[in-house]
């Protein structure tokens, strides 16, 4: 019986230690800050890639996230009033001729408005690419002009990989596969002193 138990354990470890990170993606951090006059958001993800995803950007297909924040203030007598909404739009590629991965970033989706209304910066790593997407850092949300009075306000922050982007034939691909399933929201609830 010991020897059973001692072989149970062994394995149950040993699975536990050859488990791999889960690919998905969540938000580790999410914090508004004031800043002259403005209202700032910090955020972190932890963005896992699944091998299939992977596999693509390795063969050169680009793939497209999006980090979306919109907030609004209450009202009781309506909807909620949209205060603002801000979007970062992310190009991932990998350049087989040069061994590098290219990150675009823009305002607006950006196979709408081509790659020259993008910023862009080159990384030797994957890993690299992937932690400049993963974090945001002074994304100004809106004035704080805007955020008038005692009135309670909500950010919904929101974060996925668009497939609308993707090449069609990956598009149906994608819509019914967990392993393309990147998306991930939160919400926070504020007051214009910040107080939550």
């Amino acid at each position: 019986m010991a020897i059973f138990l001692f072989l149970a354990t062994g394995l149950i470890s040993q699975a536990h230690a050859q488990t791999p990170n889960v690919p998905g993606v969540e938000v580790t951090e999410l914090r508004l800050e004031k800043s002259e006059g403005a209202l700032l958001l910090q955020s972190s993800l932890r963005l896992d890639l699944s091998a299939v995803v992977e596999d693509a950007l390795q063969k050169g297909m680009p793939l497209y996230f999006v980090t979306e924040a919109e907030i609004t203030r209450d009202r009781w007598y309506w909807y909620d009033k949209k205060i603002s909404t801000v979007a970062r739009h992310y190009r991932l590629a990998y350049q087989p001729l040069t061994r590098m991965w290219r990150l675009n970033v823009s305002r607006e989706p950006i196979g709408s408005v081509g790659l020259a209304s993008s910023l862009s910066q080159s990384f030797q790593t994957l890993p690299e690419a992937l932690s400049a997407i993963r974090r945001t850092v002074n994304w100004k949300l809106a004035d704080l002009t805007e955020l008038d009075g005692d009135n309670k306000f909500t950010l919904i922050f929101k974060f996925r990989l668009d497939v609308s982007q993707l090449a069609r034939p990956f598009q149906m691909t994608a819509g019914s596969n967990a392993e393309w399933n990147l998306a991930t929201q939160k919400t926070i609830r504020f007051t214009s002193d910040m107080g939550r």
